[in-house]
C-alpha cells in the first residue's frame, strides 16, 4: 500500500467502507477486496513508473489493463483468481467513476479471463446419510460424536453453511421449527428446521458438559470453546476414509446435498434458491448437480401444459 498515492489509498478506503456499511459485505470479502484493488492501484504506480493520483487512474487505457492482467498471469495468478481481481477492480471503478465524473471505458470494457467454472459435488443420498451415521463414531466421547452428528444434520437437512451452522448461539436452543439466518453479507433467510435435525441437536445438548446459553457459541470444542469449522473438516475426512467416499466429501458438500436432492424430488428451484440465501438463481443452479434431462422432467411435471 505505500506504492499507492495518498488521495487513491483515501478513495479505495472510503470505497471498502461503502461495501461494508451500504453493500453489507462480509468482513472476508472487503479484505479481498482491499488485497485486490491495492494491488491493481500499487502495479499502475511501478508501470507508470510514479504514484498514480486519482487524474491519473482516470486515464488509465486499455494497454494499461493488459499490461497489469499480463504481469498478474506471469507471477502464477490463475484464471478463476485473475476474474475475481478484475471483477473487485470494476467495482472499484464504477464507484471513483461517478464520484469524480470521468468515463471508465477503458477498465470497465476489459473482458474477463475464460476459465473453466467447477461444478459443486453433492454426495449420493445414501452417501449423505451414511456420513451423518458414521460420523458419530469417530470419537470416543459421547457428547462430542453427538455435536459432530448434529453439525452435520444442520448441514444436510437445512442447507446451512458450516458458518451458520456454529454461529447459532445458546439462544437458539431449543431449535425451533422455524430459523433466522444471517447468511453472506447479511443477507437474513427462514429456514425451516426437520424434526431429525431438531432431535439431533436436543441430543447433543443434553449430553454437552458445557452450558449452552445465552449468546454463548451453541457447538464448543473439547475444552469449552467455540467449535473451530477445522474440527469438522477433520473429522469428516476420517469418516469419508471409512465410508471410501472421495474427497469432495466435504462440509460445503452436505449444502450441496441439500440442494440437490430437493431438486431431484421435484422441489421448486426458487423455493431452493430462498432456502440457501442465493441472491441469484442462476448460482442456485450452478448450485445444483442435476442433469438437463431430469431439469426438464420436474419442469414438466411442476408445469403441466394445459
Amino acid at each position: 500500500m505505500t506504492l499507492i498515492s495518498p488521495a487513491c489509498r483515501d478513495a479505495l478506503q472510503h470505497w471498502l467502507e461503502g461495501q461494508k456499511a451500504l453493500a453489507g459485505a462480509a468482513d472476508n470479502t472487503i479484505t479481498a477486496y482491499q488485497g485486490d484493488v491495492g494491488d491493481f492501484l500499487s502495479f499502475m504506480t511501478l508501470h507508470h513508473g510514479a504514484p498514480q493520483g486519482l487524474r491519473a487512474l482516470e486515464r488509465i487505457s486499455v494497454a494499461d489493463m493488459r499490461a497489469w492482467m499480463a504481469h498478474a498471469r506471469s507471477g502464477g495468478v490463475g484464471a478463476r483468481s485473475l476474474a475475481r481481481k478484475l471483477s473487485a477492480v470494476k467495482n472499484f471503478y464504477r464507484w471513483l467513476a461517478e464520484r469524480e465524473g470521468f468515463e471508465p471505458t477503458a477498465v470497465l470494457s476489459t473482458r474477463s479471463p475464460r476459465f473453466q467454472k467447477k461444478l459443486p459435488r453433492p454426495l449420493a443420498p445414501d452417501a449423505a446419510r451414511a456420513m451423518i451415521e458414521t460420523v458419530d463414531l469417530q470419537h470416543a466421547t459421547a457428547w462430542v460424536a453427538a455435536r459432530d452428528s448434529a453439525v452435520l444434520t444442520l448441514l444436510y437437512g437445512c442447507g446451512l453453511r458450516i458458518s451458520e451452522a456454529l454461529g447459532l448461539t445458546g439462544a437458539d436452543a431449543p431449535l425451533p421449527r422455524v430459523l433466522r439466518i444471517v447468511g453472506k453479507g447479511g443477507k437474513e433467510r427462514v429456514v425451516p428446521v426437520l424434526d431429525v435435525a431438531r432431535d439431533s441437536v436436543a441430543a447433543y445438548i443434553r449430553l454437552c458438559p458445557h452450558p449452552l446459553t445465552g449468546s454463548e457459541p451453541l457447538f464448543r470444542g473439547v475444552r469449552g470453546g467455540a467449535l473451530n469449522p477445522r474440527t469438522i473438516q477433520d473429522v469428516m475426512a476420517r469418516t469419508r476414509l471409512q465410508l471410501g467416499l472421495p474427497a469432495t466429501a466435504t462440509p460445503h458438500a452436505m449444502r450441496h446435498s441439500f440442494a440437490t436432492h430437493l431438486l431431484e424430488a421435484g422441489g421448486d428451484l426458487r423455493a431452493i434458491q430462498e432456502l440457501l440465501g442465493h441472491a441469484s438463481l442462476s448460482t442456485t443452479q450452478a448450485y445444483t448437480a442435476v442433469d438437463t434431462a431430469h431439469l426438464m422432467d420436474v419442469y414438466n411435471r411442476t408445469h403441466p401444459k394445459a
